[in-house]
């Protein structure tokens, strides 16, 4: 089982906008089926977990949730929830929730979907392996960073789909106070 963050981002490195809209990611040309493609990744999960801003763009933005897994949702406030979705709204430390997806996901794997933040404090805890990142070929400026947090990444998969670079990434460990990042 391996804890992972799948995303798009931009080629500066954010996956919203300032007003935390995902519109510019629907306008790219991505293939469904490609290396490293969003259904292959779905297929391995077990059970995931999200902020409630993303969770909030889905519902809003989308066709509706279509997900069927096990769903934890950080929120500090309530939200509606589709009638007949596995979906728990929770406040709880990701430790915790952590080893309550672990549970439900039965040896899958679990996926942390965003935002950066919510991201980084698992990271921060030690229970992120992976970092999916797909990189769109555009450019925002300014927005959500994809991942808000000094963490030192080693590179063990590279593909292209379609316009999209994609980078899978093995979590070694966070770079400490003093590190030099080289660059």
């Amino acid at each position: 089982m391996t804890t992972c963050y799948y995303t798009a981002s931009s080629l500066d490195g954010f996956i919203a906008t300032v007003d935390e809209s995902l519109e510019w990611l629907l306008t790219q040309d991505i293939d469904e089926e490609g290396a490293m493609a969003y259904p292959g990744f779905r297929e391995g999960l077990g059970a995931m977990a999200m902020g409630a801003h993303t969770y909030e763009w889905i519902v809003h933005h989308g066709d509706g949730w279509d997900y069927t897994l096990p769903t934890w949702v950080f929120s500090h406030r309530d939200l509606e929830l589709p009638e007949g979705a596995d979906i728990r709204l929770t406040q709880a430390d990701v430790r915790q929730v952590h080893a309550e997806m672990t549970e439900r996901a039965a040896g899958k794997d679990l996926w942390i979907a965003g935002g950066g933040e919510l991201v980084g404090s698992f990271a921060d805890a030690g229970l992120l392996d992976e970092v999916w990142i797909q990189y769109a070929p555009v450019t925002l400026g300014a927005g959500a960073p994809v991942l808000p947090r000094a963490l030192d990444l080693e590179l063990i998969d590279v593909a292209r789909n379609r316009s999209f670079l994609c980078g899978r990434y093995r979590v070694t460990g966070a770079l400490t106070a003093g590190e030099d990042v080289v660059v």
